[in-house]
């Protein structure tokens, strides 16, 4: 299984990004897809999820009405669109997949990950 993530950057403040995350080697319509954030220094963090179908979606307080978590399951595909970004939204940004939807804030309940790709949000 691998999840590749991609298209993080350098930013300006209020600036935009769009995530994406290419899964293979997994029945990707059976599993639901999260993204994290680990920023220097702090514990990695959930930022948003969304169901195997795209019915319901997850979003961390920091981040609703910012990011829009969504999904193509016909190319294997989630993308995390970054709007309004912040200085504290600097991280690396990691996907995730979680075959049994459940509480998704949770590192552990997650399946597979992929590697980071880095997010630098200036002032």
């Amino acid at each position: 299984v691998q999840l590749q993530a991609s298209g993080g950057g350098l930013v300006q403040a209020g600036g935009s990004l769009r995530l994406s995350c290419e899964a293979s080697g997994l029945s990707f319509r059976r599993y639901g897809m999260g993204w994290f954030r680990q920023a220097p220094g702090k514990e990695r963090e959930s930022v948003a999820a969304i169901s195997w179908s795209g019915d319901n979606t997850v979003y961390a307080d920091s981040v609703k009405g910012r990011f829009t978590i969504s999904r193509d399951n016909a190319k294997n595909m989630v993308y995390l669109q970054m709007n309004g970004l912040k200085p504290e939204d600097t991280a690396v940004y990691y996907c995730a997949a979680v075959l049994t939807w459940g509480d998704t804030a949770i590192m552990r309940n997650y399946d597979y990950w992929g590697q980071g790709t880095l997010v630098t949000v200036s002032s």
